[in-house]
């Protein structure tokens, strides 16, 4: 014990110029360590408190140099005999390292066939009184020596995870973001000012470190309310913008660089299908490419889907072909008021005389509300009782501090009447900061529904969505 004592002293002398505490702790815990344990003539200290410190002239770079991120590091490892190496790697499945693309089983540094070394996590394991008790009384069974060796490890790039790179790259205290919508293939990013100086590199890393992605593209201004689609530039990879996706077991098609497609609405889409029965009718306003309307449709339901821009309108039709129900679902390509006042007047009739539901989708969240102008006194013959009166999905975005109130209150005075304690609310989710995406559910009113006189309100002036803009910059998908 003294000459081991000794070495570690000696071996301390080298590093008194370090005095921080996590130094030292790794300095005493090597003192627990006999002789033998490290290959060469000194022991190794532990590792610092991350086990990855990128080189300093990594920051600030624009142009991805991977190979100036490599290093070698010193991890714990432990000495196993080949006999019993997966039944040890079983119990020690907590602590051996975990980094992609790094082994956890290495040649036994003394090159004896009859041994390996298994790499531990140096953030568990910093000495032999780190393992767990079950872990330690493991080893005992296996015969392995509880004694720690340091075992000089290569990473690389391609060791590293996103946030890592990205942050050693980014300048310090600004935000790094790895995070991105998939769409298919396609990573779709909403990248903040201070990160525009180093898109293509956060392309390339998000595309080298996610697999499956083949292009990684940034949203470059606000979604477009008319046909709900935004510019965006490709950051890396091909430029190939259709793509196809599954949501909720059903299959789509469509060029995502113009049409909407959201993956973060899909529980939303969900929740709404399964409100609907075999034999229901939905009349879907503002469709898209059918994440409403297909999976109904799917379920049995007859459809109206529509949608204003002609892509969406045309990836529509492919998908219904593409879901085989083609034959239950009709296709309009018409402005939403149009939709309201044409296809859906024409049906609302006989439907509501029959027993099956109707249900309105109307998925256009920043001016849905102002469509529901559209409604007052769309019929002329009250039927004999309300049952069959549809029912109205109206999605909306809200930054007022009582979402509830606002959405109920901006409804009410759209569609002429009095819409609380007569309306559930349900939050779909939030879209930026003090900002929310709801959706108020109604039944439509037999006294908006009908005109009874002369004086039914005249429905206002169509909204001109070409110069209006959705408000969702933060969180565009």
């Amino acid at each position: 014990m003294s000459r081991l004592l000794s070495r570690v002293l000696t071996s301390a002398q080298t590093h008194r110029n370090l005095t921080s505490a996590a130094v030292h702790r790794s300095l005493r815990s090597a003192a627990s360590l006999p002789a033998s344990a490290c290959p060469g003539s000194a022991v190794k200290p532990l590792m610092e408190p991350k086990l990855y410190q990128p080189p300093p002239e990594v920051r600030g770079m624009t142009s991805l140099d991977k190979e100036a991120f490599t290093q070698t590091i010193a991890v714990p490892a432990l000495r196993v005999p080949t006999g019993v190496l997966n039944k040890v790697m079983k119990s020690l499945k907590k602590s051996t390292i975990q980094r992609p693309g790094l082994p956890r089983v290495v040649q036994d540094t003394e090159e004896s066939s009859d041994f390996r070394l298994v790499l531990l996590d140096p953030h568990r394991v910093s000495s032999k009184s780190s393992f767990s008790e079950a872990e330690a009384e493991a080893l005992r069974s296996f015969s392995v020596a509880e004694e720690l060796q340091y075992y000089e490890l290569q990473l690389t790039y391609n060791n590293l995870k996103s946030e890592e790179v990205l942050g050693a790259v980014l300048p310090q205290g600004q935000d790094v973001t790895s995070g991105f919508s998939r769409v298919g293939h396609i990573a779709h990013m909403n990248l903040r000012d201070h990160q525009l100086p180093y898109k293509n590199l956060i392309g390339q890393v998000i595309m080298d470190k996610t697999p499956g992605i083949t292009c990684v593209v940034n949203k470059t201004n606000i979604i477009d309310s008319t046909y709900r689609n935004f510019k965006m530039e490709v950051l890396a990879g091909e430029e190939n913008m259709v793509t196809k996706v599954k949501e909720n077991g059903v299959t789509y098609e469509f060029d995502f660089s113009r049409v909407y497609w959201n993956p973060r609405l899909s529980t939303e889409h969900q929740r709404v299908v399964e409100l609907i029965k075999r034999g229901d009718t939905v009349l879907d306003v503002f469709a898209g490419v059918g994440p409403f309307a297909i999976p109904a449709a799917r379920s049995g339901a007859n459809v109206l889907a529509n949608d204003l821009n002609p892509e969406s309108y045309r990836w529509l039709q492919h998908n219904c072909k593409l879901n085989k129900v083609e034959s239950k679902v009709r296709t309009f390509n018409l402005d939403g008021r149009a939709f309201i006042q044409g296809p859906m007047k024409q049906e609302l009739p006989a439907l509501m005389k029959g027993k099956a539901n109707v249900h309105v989708v109307m998925n256009l969240p920043a001016l849905a509300l102002e469509f529901l102008d559209a409604f007052r006194g769309l019929l002329h013959q009250e039927p004999p009782c309300d049952e069959n009166l549809p029912t109205v999905y109206c999605y909306s975005f809200s930054k007022d501090k009582n979402h509830d109130a606002d959405v109920v209150e901006r409804a009410s005075r759209s569609l002429g009447f009095p819409l609380e304690n007569r309306c559930s609310v349900h939050f779909v989710r939030n879209v930026a900061p003090n900002k929310d995406m709801m959706c108020v559910r109604f039944t439509l009113p037999k006294k908006v529904l009908f005109s009874c006189n002369d004086e039914q309100t005249e429905p206002s002036e169509e909204p001109a969505p070409k110069r209006q803009k959705c408000e969702e910059t933060t969180d565009s998908t």
